[in-house]
């Protein structure tokens, strides 16, 4: 018994040495070319040739979660892209089994919500998949190191959607700050919560 107890440990701190390996080395990010919402025009991440990094938020049209973050969202752009870390949305939606994430849609949420930030469309969901994105919101911080942009932060956006004002955790600005003053992020990953991403033609249960 004692035998398989031990085993069960050494393979448990292999398998959280080999996670934080990974971890560590982070994933980069190709470049990708996506179309917005908020001014037809296409986006990609070579068209920012002065950047630092990109804060990277999935989102959608009709998820209550993400409703709450808009002004957040258009605040921590205007902030942001002064120092060379602008502000991407992209919605990663199935607009084959959602017809509210169509693109018209997008472009009416934009007025609606009055966003100032470019919304992108992920039409074919490679971005999405490419992030490993899960939910709406999530959000993803990627950073310029030697060239390519390696993941840094990914999760939630703060710890309370609807009452920022009483949010006590902010983990995508402060991994933003931490990186901005030369330092590591000190939580790298949190939990995100809201709406779930459906991948076209990935079988999930939940669906």
């Amino acid at each position: 018994m004692k035998k398989h107890f031990f085993l069960f440990i050494i393979i448990a701190i292999l398998f959280a040495l080999s996670s934080f390996t990974f971890f560590e080395k982070g994933k980069s990010i190709s470049n990708f070319k996506l179309k917005s919402a908020t001014n037809n025009k296409w986006v990609s991440l070579s068209d920012y040739k002065d950047a630092k990094g990109f804060i990277v938020i999935f989102t959608c049209n009709k998820c209550p979660m993400a409703k709450f973050y808009s002004q957040r969202l258009n605040a921590m752009d205007a902030k942001y892209k002064k120092h060379g870390v602008p502000l991407l949305a992209i919605n990663a939606m199935d607009t084959l089994a959602y017809a509210e994430e169509s693109f018209k849609k997008m472009q009416k949420k934009i007025s609606k919500e009055q966003l100032n930030i470019p919304y992108l469309q992920d039409k074919k969901q490679t971005v999405g998949k490419n992030f490993n994105a899960t939910y709406t919101p999530q959000a993803f911080v990627i950073w310029k190191v030697n060239g390519k942009y390696i993941i840094k932060y990914e999760g939630a956006i703060d710890d309370n959607a609807g009452e920022p004002e009483k949010a006590k955790n902010h983990f995508l600005t402060d991994a933003v700050d931490q990186l901005l003053q030369g330092n590591e992020v000190k939580v790298p990953k949190s939990e995100s919560f809201g709406c779930k991403i459906f991948y076209r033609g990935i079988e999930d249960k939940m669906r």
